[in-house]
């Protein structure tokens, strides 16, 4: 991929720190993958999960290091690149609609961060909080994405950047707010059908409407680069995250779709570069 093309986005807020930021003494990396997989994938609260194994397994605090200043590498380069891009692709596409897009922000981190939806760690992998409309992200997700989850090239890190804007898009249009009223309205919104798998699903075609406008502008993939972001979808399906933990695939307990229907809406979006394709709440069957 050639994303060194891309308009680089002054949106982006280093947290990161040169000594590592927030660490959690004597945690193991296992235990943290563990806590990724779990919580990122398959909905289990990361703090709740990375406080009780800090506890148990070391019994003392989280702890902070390292200097204020910002980490200035390629990661960070990559990243303004991808997000700039998106503003362009959006930007574009809500003043064809006669609406004006609001760019997030996006929050480079190393190992814990705040936001306004509460406390998160590496563990979160990458997200979204619609309440400070800023996407947060560790970058050595991408690292455990290539070595454990079988996945990665820079135009999958993309698809994954892109995917957590789809959830700012979706919160401008207005998708985010319905789907957490219908929770709060006591609607079960889990499960393979579940308004929570076709937010996400959503998400992931919004992904693909960008990748389709950003090829246009630029002819910057590679061959191989899509295949790099339908394996990392395959890579990331709630089947195959089930399956690989060592239990059966639970439908039921589905948050993100399965690597099928993800590779699916992706290539809808990509193949498409319309909105108006990516309405997974008005579809039947997924």
């Amino acid at each position: 991929m050639r994303w060194e093309r891309g308009r680089r986005s002054d949106n982006v807020e280093d947290r990161r720190r040169s000594g590592g930021g927030m660490r959690l003494g004597g945690l193991s990396g296992g235990t943290i993958v563990f806590a990724l997989l779990a919580s990122y994938f398959l909905g289990v609260d990361p703090m709740t999960m990375l406080g009780i194994l800090t506890r148990v397994q070391v019994g003392g605090p989280m702890m902070e290091s390292g200097s204020s200043e910002p980490i200035d590498d390629q990661g960070r380069d990559f990243v303004r690149a991808i997000l700039g891009d998106t503003e362009d692709t959006w930007s574009e596409l809500f003043a064809k609609g006669g609406h004006q897009y609001q760019p997030p922000r996006l929050v480079l981190f190393n190992g814990m961060v705040r936001s306004a939806c509460g406390g998160a760690s590496a563990a979160s992998g990458p997200f979204y909080c619609p309440a400070d409309q800023q996407a947060y992200l560790d970058l050595s997700f991408f690292d455990e994405m290539k070595q454990r989850l079988g996945g990665g090239g820079d135009f999958a890190e993309a698809y994954v950047i892109a995917h957590e804007i789809g959830h700012h898009v979706q919160t401008l249009l207005g998708t985010t707010a319905e789907v957490d009223s219908a929770r709060r309205g006591g609607q079960d919104v889990r499960g393979a059908e579940g308004l929570l798998v076709r937010q996400e699903l959503q998400a992931d075609c919004l992904a693909g409407v960008w990748a389709h406008h950003a090829q246009q502008r630029h002819q910057w993939l590679e061959p191989g680069d899509v295949e790099e972001a339908l394996a990392t979808a395959t890579a990331i399906g709630d089947d195959r995250l089930q399956r690989q933990s060592g239990g059966a695939v639970v439908p039921d307990a589905f948050t993100h779709g399965s690597a099928e229907q993800r590779v699916a809406w992706f290539r809808q979006g990509f193949e498409a570069g319309a909105l108006e394709r990516c309405d997974t709440f008005a579809e039947r069957n997924l």
